[in-house]
């Protein structure tokens, strides 16, 4: 574990990470094939390129763009033929085998270190669940030992209404991470989604950082896909990579913000929604829509229900802001947008009911923190609830141990609060009576895509 020191020296040079020991013995074994891995911008956008790599640093000749190629997605890049890229799962053996580290590899590793500290929350916003006040039941009539957890999700049965939430995969750091805490939902009974597989969609060699079926045979496992990148691929090789790693359904990611100031971003999001149509029409499993930390508004949750999308991950403002990780990453006019886009986004409380009212079955991610926040989405009418960077936290502290504890302290308090409003189950606690003051009142007063200030 870094010192306070050397992790402060390392976010201020975040640009100028090291590349991976094995990078270029990874070049080497690649040259012969006949699709090398691309990574770099295309040449119509030379301004991303630019503030993506330091200018003293080489392109790497196997990271060149052909002119062939398609657009790039910084979340999703499509292959034209996915099924031979996908990479090979872990030795028998059991032995350490390195991911190649490329420009996608090192910004998740970058996305890692950033998230392990508190410089990447929002700064002037907050999830909004505060304003959900949970009515009390001075005689419940039911034992704690009574209280029951859990939940039926996505075709499995959950221990607990509590996912950890996807975050990284395509390098040596990313596996471990992966398999650490994915070891850890499958002893304790959650969900756990993997970060973005377009890195897998990619690289030969690389698939075994997301695999994590051998820790976790019973646990409900989400793969994760961006929608640009699911947009130029066939549902044929998007299936390909969900059975590559087992998973029981496909998060398709939503994050427009973050691109738009990722130096090397995307900056074409049209046919997102008749993307989601095909693939919930096509995939053998269900898909999930999943923002990225900036929430789903009323326009949003009615195009995804009209896609045919049944759960919506809402990964609502008020926790991470991916703006703000890309902002710290970028330089120039690049990062004085993410400045001001910072704390852009709809927030995580409004954002399930948005949901909600559409008849999605939200999960409720984006700055839940506590058993609290868990009781609060799903009175909001959450099915699930999701937790990312602060399980991560906890696990880079202190490994497992300190994870547990933490995951321990949350359900604690949700078994409480369940006892105090009387639920007996998490469906009675979704009926919960509770009272929503301040400014969620007014981001639920929306109406269509105006909020009405005349008094009622």
């Amino acid at each position: 574990m870094r010192s306070s020191d050397e992790s402060s020296a390392r976010r201020v040079a975040v640009r100028a990470l090291p590349r991976s020991r094995n990078e270029n013995a990874f070049e080497s074994e690649t040259e012969s094939e006949s699709e090398p891995e691309s990574e770099t911008e295309s040449e119509s956008e030379p301004e991303s390129e630019t503030e993506s790599e330091p200018e003293s640093e080489p392109e790497p000749e196997s990271e060149t763009k052909s002119e062939s190629e398609p657009e790039p997605e910084s979340e999703a890049e499509a292959e034209s033929d996915p099924e031979s890229s996908i990479g090979r799962e872990p030795s028998a053996e059991g032995g350490c085998r390195l991911a190649p580290m490329s420009e996608v590899g090192r910004r998740k590793d970058e996305h890692l270190e950033l998230c392990a500290t508190d410089e990447v929350s929002f700064r002037g916003r907050s999830t909004l669940l505060e304003h959900v006040r949970l009515v009390h039941d001075a005689l419940p009539d039911l034992s704690l030992d009574e209280v029951d957890l859990g939940v039926e999700l996505l075709g499995k049965r959950l221990r607990a209404p509590l996912i950890v939430a996807g975050m990284t995969g395509g390098t040596d750091r990313a596996a471990e991470v992966n398999r650490a805490l994915a070891r850890l939902a499958q002893r304790r009974g959650y969900g756990f989604g993997v970060g973005s597989q377009r890195a897998m969609a990619r690289a030969q060699d690389v698939t075994w950082t997301y695999a994590v079926r051998d820790v976790a045979p019973d646990v409900l496992l989400l793969g994760n896909l961006g929608v640009v990148q699911a947009r130029a691929m066939s549902t044929d090789a998007i299936d390909a990579l969900v059975r590559a790693i087992g998973a029981d359904a496909l998060c398709v990611h939503l994050n427009p913000a973050m691109e738009l100031v990722q130096p090397e971003g995307d900056r074409d999001f049209r046919e997102g929604t008749s993307t989601l149509a095909r693939l919930v029409a096509e995939l053998p499993v269900p898909v999930v829509a999943k923002e990225t930390g900036c929430g789903i508004g009323p326009a949003a949750a009615r195009k995804l229900r009209r896609a045919g999308v049944r759960y919506c991950d809402v990964s609502g403002a008020g926790g991470t802001s991916w703006v703000g990780v890309e902002t710290l990453r970028a330089q120039g006019a690049r990062r004085a947008l993410g400045e001001a886009l910072w704390d852009w986004g709809v927030p995580t409380a409004p954002s399930i009911v948005y949901a909600a009212r559409e008849g999605l079955q939200p999960i409720a991610t984006g700055g839940v923190r506590t058993g609290l926040d868990v009781a609060r989405a799903l009175a909001l009418g959450a099915v699930a609830a999701g937790l990312a960077r602060t399980v991560y936290q906890a696990w880079t502290r202190g490994g497992e141990p300190a994870a547990d504890a933490l995951l321990d302290a949350i359900e604690q308090e949700l078994r409480a609060v369940m006892v105090l409003t009387g639920s007996r189950t998490i469906d009675a606690l979704r009926r919960a009576p509770h009272v929503v003051t301040g400014e969620l009142r007014d981001w639920l007063a929306l109406d269509g895509d105006v909020v009405s200030t005349t008094p009622r």
